[in-house]
C-alpha cells in the first residue's frame, strides 16, 4: 500500500541541489531515500523531468548511463 508522503518530492530535490550543489543522478537517489527510502529510479525521472520542464533543473548526460542534475540559478532568483 502506498502512502502519502508528507513533502513533495520535486520539493525535496530542489532542497537538496541547494544544500548539495549539482550531483548525478544516483547520488541524488541516495540523498532522496535517506527521507524517504522506497523511491523508485522510474520515479524519480519523473520529479526530474517535471522540474526540468517547469525549468528548476538541468538535467545533462554525465557517463554512460548517468545523468548529471544541476540546479537553475535563474529560476530560483540567484539565491541558494
Amino acid at each position: 500500500m502506498k502512502s502519502w508522503r508528507v513533502r513533495p518530492l520535486c520539493s525535496l530535490i530542489v532542497d537538496i541541489l541547494r544544500k548539495n550543489g549539482s550531483m548525478t543522478d544516483d547520488k541524488l537517489l541516495d540523498y532522496v531515500r535517506a527521507f524517504y527510502p522506497d523511491v523508485s529510479i522510474p520515479e524519480l525521472n519523473r520529479a526530474l523531468m517535471v522540474l526540468e520542464m517547469n525549468g528548476y533543473v538541468y538535467v545533462v548526460s554525465h557517463t554512460r548511463g548517468r545523468k548529471r542534475v544541476e540546479l537553475r540559478r535563474d529560476r530560483l532568483g540567484g539565491q541558494y
